[in-house]
């Protein structure tokens, strides 16, 4: 029976070019929408990888702009600019991207799932869905492998076959480094290097511009310096020599703003479960227990 109102977002790329094909074999009445979540003519960056203005004539365009600088961009800022997190701005909102599962539990719940293709899964941005979102939500290509995508797309001469992936954040442009960007909108504040002892080893000029884990250059030192923890209230970064240095280490986790993407899922005092805190990182046992504040 035809399915009739569905739509397929587009992204101008490869993967939603053949979830729409695929979609189309099996009697779906679609039509497509490309969200717009960035006016690009306030930056200077390239649009390569957001939009093709000549593959959008037939395409129903919803400018989603405003509402994603107040949702999603402004928020992420905030985060950047404490200097304590390093956010990730798209993981609440609905990715074009469909490397993804779902299946339906025998109280016919979706449930979200991992994608065939683990080197694409995109479930670690989707998880921040919640249950109805799910309930209308397709991913044709969950099931297939990347290498498979760009087969079918070549064997059906679908312009985007040999497109290359857009990495990142599309509205920042080819030619920019992140960082760059995000001072268009950051206070950055000059702070102190310091080793584990307190040494001083240099000054950094923004903690935002730093993830703990990623590696820091400082000049004069034989050694490549990692950082491993981050000072705002004293706007200090603390390095460390080598991956394998015991700073780098943890073996708990203190998480806030819980999200279950079951409405009724209750978290009992003590619970096993599997962590992922990166994309595309191996998730890992771990045991989750409840503070006193619940």
């Amino acid at each position: 029976m035809p399915k009739t109102g569905d739509k397929v977002a587009m992204s101008g790329g490869v993967d939603s070019s053949v979830a729409a094909l695929n979609l189309s074999k099996k009697d779906y009445d679609l039509s497509a929408v490309y969200m717009r979540n960035w006016d690009t003519r306030d930056e200077s960056g390239s649009d390569i990888g957001c939009e093709w203005e000549k593959d959008w004539e037939d395409v129903q365009r919803v400018d989603l702009s405003t509402q994603y600088w107040i949702s999603i961009f402004k928020p992420a800022l905030d985060d950047w600019q404490s200097g304590y997190l390093t956010p990730n701005p798209d993981d609440a909102w609905l990715a074009t991207g469909h490397y993804a599962n779902i299946k339906w539990s025998k109280y016919n719940r979706p449930k979200l799932y991992r994608a065939h293709d683990r080197k694409k899964d995109q479930t670690y941005f989707l998880s921040c869905l919640y249950e109805h979102n799910l309930e209308k939500t397709i991913f044709p290509i969950g099931g297939l492998l990347k290498s498979q995508v760009r087969q079918i797309a070549h064997q059906h001469n679908l312009p985007t076959a040999k497109r290359s992936e857009s990495m990142g954040l599309c509205f920042v442009g080819e030619r920019r480094k992140f960082n760059d960007f995000l001072s268009n909108y950051l206070i950055s504040e000059s702070g102190e290097i310091i080793d584990p002892t307190g040494k001083s080893l240099g000054r950094h000029t923004g903690l935002w511009k730093y993830t703990i884990g990623q590696g820091a250059k400082i000049p004069g030192l034989p050694k490549r310096m990692y950082v491993a923890w981050k000072d705002p209230e004293n706007n200090r970064l603390l390095v460390v020599p080598g991956q394998d240095h015991p700073y780098l280490f943890t073996s708990e986790i203190q998480v806030n703003n819980w999200h279950w993407i079951s409405s009724d899922f209750k978290l009992l005092n003590a619970y096993r479960l599997r962590v992922q805190i990166r994309h595309l990182m191996l998730d890992i046992r771990c045991n989750v227990t409840l503070d006193t504040n619940g």
